[in-house]
C-alpha cells in the first residue's frame, strides 16, 4: 500500500503503462428514491472514481462492488455502501485517450464525514492491480493541502495531511 492520495489526485499504475485512476467529487447527496428509510439518521454522499487511459493500448477494466471500501471518521468506521444505486465499471474496454467513471453512493453519520478514506483495487485485464488509498472529507476542498489555514486545528484532516506531507519531505525531523 502506498501513502494516501488526497481526493482529486491522479494515481498512475506502473504495471499498466498510461493507466491512471483518481477518486474525486466527494460531495453530499440526496438519498436515491426508495432509500430514504435505509438512510435514516445518516448523511448520504457520492464519490466518483475515474479510470483514464493515456497509453497506446486498450485495457479491460473492472471496478465493481467489493473493490471499493469507504471508511469514515477518525476511527475508520465502515460507511453504508448503497450497491443497488451505485454505478460500477464492469468489463469495460478503456481505449487510449478515453475515460470510464464509477459513481458510488454511500451514507454515514454526518459528524464522521470530515474524514473519509476510500480504498480502490482495480482489476485490469483480469489481473488485480495494487490497492490505492485516497483521503478527503465532505467540506474539504480537493487539493486543499497546499496551505493550512489558521482555523485548521491539530485534529483536523487538513492538519493531519499537511503534517504527513511535511514529514515525507523531511523525514529527519520526525
Amino acid at each position: 500500500m502506498y501513502e494516501p492520495n488526497v481526493v482529486g489526485d491522479w494515481q498512475e499504475y506502473d504495471e499498466h503503462a498510461g493507466l491512471r485512476v483518481r477518486v474525486h467529487r466527494l460531495e453530499p447527496a440526496e438519498p436515491p428514491r426508495g432509500r430514504d428509510e435505509a438512510a435514516a439518521g445518516l448523511a448520504y454522499f457520492t464519490v466518483r472514481v475515474t479510470v483514464e487511459n493515456r497509453g497506446t493500448r486498450h485495457y479491460g477494466i473492472h471496478l465493481e462492488d467489493g473493490q471499493l471500501d469507504v471508511r469514515v471518521g477518525p476511527d475508520g468506521e465502515g460507511a453504508f455502501l448503497d450497491w443497488r444505486n451505485s454505478q460500477f465499471i464492469e468489463g469495460f474496454d478503456v481505449h487510449p485517450l478515453r475515460r470510464a467513471t464509477a459513481v458510488l453512493y454511500a451514507a454515514a453519520p454526518e459528524a464522521a464525514l470530515g474524514h473519509v478514506d476510500i480504498q480502490v483495487q482495480l482489476r485490469v485485464d483480469d489481473e488485480w492491480a495494487d490497492r490505492r488509498l485516497w483521503t478527503g472529507g465532505i467540506g474539504v476542498q480537493e487539493a486543499a493541502t497546499a496551505a493550512v489555514t489558521v482555523s485548521a486545528g491539530p485534529g483536523s484532516l487538513t492538519h493531519q495531511v499537511a503534517a504527513f506531507l511535511k514529514e515525507q519531505a523531511d523525514p529527519g525531523t520526525a
